[in-house]
């Protein structure tokens, strides 16, 4: 049986073989830790950080009561989205950083959708 982490590690390491970011079409990844969640729209070819938001933002901060629930990461998609969109981003592809598509990462990614991301 493999541990919870070593689950994870693997679920990553086969997301990450098929999903790619590139200039037109990024890649946004979600990092979730125990206690925050982090955004970043990422051009791979470039190997560039083009837009980034996570928990820990002071806009985040005062809207959530924690960097832990899903408010919290509704707000971190929206703000990535808002970031994203400005910089002219519309179009990108999903990384949920080997973790499954539930709860604070599903919160995120369907704020983000509706901030005016399409993936």
């Amino acid at each position: 049986m493999k541990t919870r982490k070593q689950a994870t590690r693997s679920r990553h390491r086969r997301v990450r073989r098929k999903v790619s970011g590139t200039a037109t079409q990024p890649r946004l990844a979600v990092f979730r830790s125990n206690q925050h969640i982090y955004a970043q729209v990422i051009d791979d070819v470039q190997q560039h950080t083009l837009a980034a938001a996570s928990s820990l933002d002071e806009a985040v901060k005062k809207k959530a009561s924690s960097g832990a629930n899903c408010d919290a990461s509704m707000q971190v998609g929206q703000l990535v989205a808002e970031r994203a969109l400005e910089k002219g981003i519309k179009a990108v592809v999903f990384d949920r950083g080997g973790n499954l598509f539930h709860g604070r990462v599903k919160a995120l990614a369907d704020a983000a959708r509706e901030a005016g991301l399409q993936f």
